[in-house]
């Protein structure tokens, strides 16, 4: 059963949690947000007397590990191993304990070609799409969608390697990096009707949060550096924010995840809800959004991150 707010803490002693690894930064391309989010999370569990410490990349976080020094892992490793379940392959095969999604939600839903797959199967909403094959004809894919689409890798984050195809003028840069990219990419309609995210903390589904970029889009400088995004929260009202909420809820548990995440969902210009796309360790930075809807909920940014904790302690696991 999900709620609309956030119960009583479960656990009231930082000692609980014993030595807790915050793990960040690591090689993938969102490296400087990892880091950025990371130090955020590592100075408010901290704040709370947790004994938390920063860990830089999977290695380190192995010889921890293997010496026995970490109880836990909050990680906030964004893109690559941190998402794709290696870390979470590593961590249940150690028996640590760690946060957000396990091996099979952070696997899935890293590929967004095989996440759009399960929730088709499923019934669920989801933009159009055409998967492009490495080395695959990208301009044909995007005839057979036809434009306007958004052409971006099936397997990264933060806006890495997306495109705003408008004309077939638009197609070059974008033909340019598949030359050189060595995985899938997807040509996916591109929506008009509003972007939203909607976070999910346990069985707490937050708040929708609508993003109105300045700019005509939501690339990376719009996310992590420009002042003049809007966020609004919460970004619908009434019955049609019950029906986000319930959808990216749903999206959520389909693709079989728990413990913590965000699911991205637009709206077609007939009004349809469609989901995009999940992040299994959402960005906890200043322009985050995860702590935006939270802090609606009356949930400031330092208990928000025990809380998500609290989901690595096996009588407050959800899922």
């Amino acid at each position: 059963m999900s709620r609309t707010a956030f119960p009583p803490l479960r656990i009231t002693d930082p000692a609980a949690f014993g030595r807790v690894a915050v793990l960040m930064g690591g090689s993938s391309s969102e490296r400087e947000v990892s880091l950025n989010s990371g130090r955020n999370v590592l100075e408010a569990l901290q704040s709370r007397g947790v004994d938390a410490h920063a860990v830089d990349g999977i290695p380190a976080l192995v010889d921890a590990l293997v010496h026995g020094r970490f109880d836990r892992v909050f990680n906030i490793l964004h893109g690559g191993d941190g998402e794709n379940g290696v870390l979470q392959g590593l961590l249940q095969g150690l028996e640590v304990p760690c946060t957000g999604p396990g091996v099979l939600g952070s696997a899935l839903t890293m590929d967004k070609i095989r996440t759009k797959q399960v929730w088709q199967s499923a019934g669920l909403s989801t933009a159009r799409f055409v998967r492009i094959a490495a080395g695959g004809d990208l301009a044909a894919a995007v005839r057979e969608l036809g434009l306007p689409v958004f052409v971006k890798p099936s397997a990264e984050g933060s806006s890495v390697g997306v495109f705003r195809i408008l004309t077939e003028a638009d197609l070059a840069p974008a033909q340019a990096f598949a030359a050189t990219y060595n995985g899938e990419l997807l040509a996916e309609q591109m929506l008009t009707g509003g972007e939203f995210t909607v976070g999910v903390v346990g069985d707490v589904v937050l708040p929708s949060v609508r993003i109105v970029p300045a700019g005509d889009w939501y690339d990376y400088h719009a996310k992590y550096i420009a002042d003049d995004t809007q966020y609004i929260c919460p970004g619908l009202e009434g019955a049609d924010e019950d029906d986000i909420r319930a959808l990216a809820l749903a999206g959520f548990r389909a693709v079989g995840c728990n413990g913590w995440g965000r699911i991205d969902v637009m709206r077609h210009g007939d009004g349809r809800l469609m989901l995009m796309e999940v992040n299994t360790a959402p960005g906890m930075t200043s322009h985050s959004l995860v702590p935006k809807a939270a802090r609606q909920l009356g949930c400031e940014f330092d208990e928000l991150c025990w809380r998500i904790l609290e989901q690595t302690m096996p009588e407050v696991a959800q899922g």
